[in-house]
């Protein structure tokens, strides 16, 4: 079964050390303190979660997010995504960038979180009661990352090699321990975490109103706040454009399983235009000065860590 893993190509690919396994799966390195270190230069996370290319593939993260039906819930009802799309964006955006690039600050976000979800809570679509803390939505929260990390490297950046795809997975499960999520509710392995992404997509995801919406890019999305006058004056001819490209990205993103799952079309033809799209922006991007190819966390941590 094709669970959209990042094809194990010939040509170049990002490969990397395996962490040396542990009783979870794998090992935070030891640094004398009780908690999750942060992560440092060297990991792939540093690399990837602060380059630009990393705004093209958050909304497929978050389309699987909100494809289960606890957390669909929770964002169409408590969230502020409609009202407030682009607050909303920059503060997910910003807290994202403290997991990586915070340091010791980075473990006291992930309480932060926490505490911010204490009282989302609801009924699902399945007339399910929800609490946004239960452990099975707020693990698959974390774990959409993997696989739209891995898409996005056979696009966008460089396709893993067998070594650097569990290297990834393991970083992934570090920054699940940062977030405060149980060593039990994150898969110990590769194989293991696609079996749960398997079984969660065949039996929780649907088309939830809010994965509707995301895909739909004919939706109402005002200018950025703060915009400048001449962006206000274009924004109608450039939300169209703008809207159509997140979107298409966004479901060639999607790994194949959730698409199919999610009654998402995808054709030959879009295939090949994503990779043409990929062919150009791994050209370009690692091209770009330091100050325009990094989010401004990346690029201070990038700083403090040459220093």
């Amino acid at each position: 079964m094709d669970t959209g893993r990042a094809a194990h190509s010939a040509g170049e690919a990002i490969p990397g050390p395996v962490p040396t396994p542990g009783a979870g799966g794998d090992r935070t390195p030891r640094t004398g303190r009780t908690g999750p270190a942060p992560f440092t230069p060297g990991t792939l996370l540093w690399d990837m979660a602060g380059d630009i290319r990393v705004l093209l593939c958050l909304p497929a993260a978050l389309v699987l997010q909100v494809a289960h039906p606890a957390v669909g819930a929770g964002v169409d009802e408590h969230s502020v995504f409609r009202t407030d799309p682009w607050g909303r964006a920059r503060r997910s955006l910003d807290s994202l960038q403290l997991w990586v690039y915070g340091g010791d600050r980075a473990v006291e976000e992930g309480r932060r979180l926490r505490r911010l979800h204490r009282d989302i809570k609801g009924t699902d679509t399945r007339g399910r009661a929800y609490h946004a803390l239960n452990p099975a939505p707020y693990a698959w929260v974390h774990a959409t990352g993997f696989p739209v990390f891995l898409r996005a490297a056979e696009y966008l950046f460089r396709p893993f090699d067998e070594a650097g795809e569990r290297r990834l997975h393991a970083e992934a499960r570090r920054l699940g321990r940062i977030l405060g999520i149980r060593e039990r509710d994150m898969p110990c392995s590769v194989a293991e975490f696609w079996t749960y992404f398997d079984t969660v997509v065949h039996d929780e995801l649907e088309r939830t109103v809010v994965v509707e919406e995301l895909l739909d890019p004919r939706r109402s999305v005002p200018p950025p706040d703060g915009a400048a006058a001449v962006l206000r004056l274009l924004w109608p001819v450039l939300r169209p454009v703008l809207l159509w490209l997140q979107v298409f990205v966004t479901k060639g993103l999607l790994p194949p399983m959730a698409r199919e799952r999610l009654d998402v079309p995808w054709t030959p033809r879009d295939e090949r235009r994503l990779r043409l799209l990929g062919r150009v922006v791994r050209t370009v991007v690692p091209r770009l000065p330091e100050r325009l190819r990094y989010l401004p966390a990346a690029r201070a941590a990038r700083r403090a860590a040459r220093a």
